[in-house]
């Protein structure tokens, strides 16, 4: 109710204005449709442009007016289909090819001096399609001024790039008081319920209900939802409760009280409606209620790293890839000093939701065809000052988040579920997941005890590749002083981290050394072929992969998107995965390539770039269930937390992982010499490990 009355105070302010740029943008679009229309002096492709535009906007403006009607609550499974396509069928296929909002088009119509600025304006038009269903009357009405102000500018004859960039510079400047603190609230406050509303109160049968949410929606989230709504109550009540006790857990694992935290943060893909359902319901009898916000859909939320919240399917998975980095267009040390003052303003404001917040949950999914993107000079990018600008404000913001939400009090679980296009198998993969999500805890935590014995009695491990797989890598451990009471690796079972299936520390960087390759790997939504990146002193010291046949296009790939503009990375993990069953999955239905890494870390060691498993988190105490105290928390870079805390963090974490088939030995080396078996040529070699090698020689899942 609380959100309601915002709304309609805040739309009551904004109405007519509104009413008055949806009434301009029908004429600009009767102007520009006029036979050989032309806007000033620039010729008929800006025309086009400003006519294709505001159309779009046209019918966006009938969105808003339909659902402030409830409209499409009564329009059939057909004509929701049919708005849906229509709403993004510019970026979609083969259409894309052909669309303003594609960089290489925009630049071969408009030119190089106003083609960034006019792609960049137009696709952060595409973002009143999720504030049409929304509601949200501000942004639509000052993007729709927005763009009224670009055309007013492009009518002069001596219209300049300039002006039409410090138009859409002071837009997102000005406008940053209100978008920052609505950010805030839309993922602290459960008052927000759009989305809850609507996974709560349909009839989640009616499949018309998923066009409710505005996103796209595609034949895979109608199948998901089908196949979810053909399951028992009971197998939905098991794939929600084993998320749930798992978050659970995890406040027990770190020795943290859940009875005072009152809020959870709930990211899925649509069409798990009947189970997010029954989670929210599990939550509720925790005295948790659901925080379930849109994955950001301005430029100025857009993250390298993927996309949080909950969402619908993507139109265009290279239109995502081009436009990742348009707040290159705005992106300053003032704007960014300004945000951070917002912010830290919000998070005072919202002191007691913070103060409420457990953390999130994540349903994750896979089975999408790996994607390998197309580079275009044509799309934006930081300049170098720019990188380091972003890069220190990530620093700041995370710090800033950590203030006010601490890491070490909250807590997050995360699981994995396919979608159909994994393949027409798709029903007993999903069964299978089902089984790798839920194997025996007991059995894994006695098997993962005896590995982390064997490792805590090591100085060094090295890890070999075997095949085409040429890693060889020497991880350095660290000290133990009291090997009785403490540990270096943590036992992960079923708790924060489904599936369980992996022991993991926080290397020494001083003493790591070698190369991690891999000849095909699928990183936060991108396909790699041979990555490799060579460590020294567990710092990355070179890099390439073959993705393109130019060799600095290939480091510039793995730059922007695995280091995340950063200059190098650390070694911030490394793990043994146990869950032999995970990986007989992924061979059984040859979907190895395509499941995510949260399964594949599970699957063989991995090593992750960037921070530690325990960012933010190094005081918490955590115990094995032996009892053993993990000590292993931190290395050269989180260690300056106290002293510069801008240096200590990366705000990334990246997981790679080599299969047990990609996999040679990993030998553990003690500081008499002796060297520990681990695993030789893919297998379990340590005594009480044995069993794990069942599933690789039978197949069994």
């Amino acid at each position: 109710m609380r959100e309601q009355w915002e709304q309609k105070e805040q739309n009551a302010q904004y109405k007519e204005r509104f009413v008055l740029a949806a009434e301009r943008i029908r004429e600009i679009n009767q102007e520009t449709a006029k036979p050989g229309a032309s806007v000033a002096v620039h010729g008929k492709a800006f025309a086009s442009y400003f006519h294709m535009a505001s159309g779009f906007l046209s019918d966006i403006h009938a969105v808003y007016v339909q659902q402030a009607q409830n409209a499409f609550c009564n329009a059939s499974l057909e004509e929701l289909q049919n708005r849906n396509a229509r709403l993004y069928q510019d970026v979609t296929g083969k259409n894309y090819e052909t669309s303003f909002a594609n960089p290489d088009f925009a630049k071969r119509q408009l030119g190089n001096a106003f083609a960034p600025l006019l792609c960049t304006l137009y696709t952060e038009l595409r973002s009143n399609i999720a504030y049409a269903f929304e509601g949200r009357l501000f942004y639509l009405t000052t993007l729709f001024e927005l763009f009224i102000e670009v055309y007013n500018i492009m009518e002069q004859q001596d219209a300049s790039p300039e002006e039409v960039k410090s138009a859409i510079y002071y837009y997102f400047f000005d406008y940053a008081d209100v978008t920052v603190m609505d950010s805030l609230r839309d993922s602290f406050d459960p008052g927000r319920d759009f989305a809850a509303n609507i996974i709560c109160r349909s009839d989640l049968n009616d499949l018309r209900y998923l066009y409710l949410f505005g996103e796209y929606i595609t034949k895979t989230e109608l199948e998901t939802a089908h196949y979810l709504n053909s399951l028992t109550k009971q197998e939905i009540q098991d794939m929600a409760s084993t998320l749930t006790e798992g978050f659970r857990r995890g406040f027990e694992l770190y020795e943290i009280d859940l009875s005072k935290k009152h809020t959870v943060n709930i990211r899925y893909h649509l069409g798990f409606e009947r189970m997010i359902r029954e989670i929210i319901a599990q939550f509720s009898e925790m005295g948790l209620s659901p925080c379930i916000c849109r994955s950001g859909v301005s430029i100025r939320q857009r993250n390298l790293r993927g996309k949080s919240g909950y969402s619908g399917a993507s139109p265009n998975k290279q239109y995502e890839y081009d436009h990742r980095m348009d707040d290159a267009l705005f992106f300053d040390k003032a704007y960014a000093d300004r945000v951070l003052y917002i912010q830290r303003q919000g998070l005072e404001k919202l002191r007691s939701l913070c103060s409420d917040y457990a953390g999130p949950v994540l349903i994750e999914t896979f089975g999408e065809v790996p994607f390998n993107p197309v580079e275009k000079d044509t799309a934006l990018h930081y300049s170098e000052k720019q990188q380091k600008e972003k890069l220190a404000y990530q620093s700041a913001r995370g710090l800033l988040n950590n203030e006010y939400i601490p890491g070490d009090q909250t807590s997050f679980s995360i699981i994995s579920y396919p979608l159909p296009e994994i393949g027409r198998q798709f029903k007993e993969i999903f069964k299978a997941t089902i089984r790798v999500n839920t194997l025996d805890q007991t059995r894994y935590q006695e098997i993962q005890t005896k590995i982390i014995n064997a490792l805590d009695k090591g100085e060094t491990v090295t890890v070999t590749g075997r095949g085409d797989n040429h890693t060889r890598i020497t991880v350095a451990l660290t000290p133990l002083t009291d090997p009785e009471k403490e540990t270096r690796f943590e036992n992960c079972l079923a708790d924060v981290n489904i599936p369980l299936g992996e022991v993991f520390t926080s290397p020494q960087l001083k003493g790591t050394n070698g190369v991690l390759h891999s000849p095909k790997v699928f990183l936060n939504g991108l396909e790699y072929h041979d990555l490799e990146l060579t460590f020294q002193d567990g710092i990355i010291t070179s890099y390439s992969c073959s993705n393109f046949e130019d060799a600095e296009q290939n480091k510039k790939y793995i730059s922007e998107n695995l280091l995340l503009h950063h200059n190098t990375l650390p070694l911030g993990e490394f793990a043994v995965g146990t869950n032999t069953a995970a990986y007989v999955m992924g061979k059984k239905y040859g979907i190895s390539s395509r499941m995510p890494i949260l399964i594949t870390e599970k699957t063989g060691p991995h090593f992750a770039v960037g921070d530690t498993c325990f960012s933010h988190e190094e005081e918490l105490i955590t115990k094995n269930p032996d009892g053993k105290r993990m000590i292993a928390k931190e290395n050269d870079f989180s260690r300056l937390r106290d002293t510069d805390r801008e240096k200590a963090y990366f705000n990334c974490h990246t997981d790679i992982t080599i299969p047990y088939d990609e996999l040679g030995d990993i030998l553990i080396h003690t500081a008499s010499g002796e060297v520990i078996p681990l695993i030789k040529e893919g297998f379990f070699v340590l005594p009480g490990t044995e069993l794990l090698n069942e599933a690789l020689r039978d197949g069994s899942i």
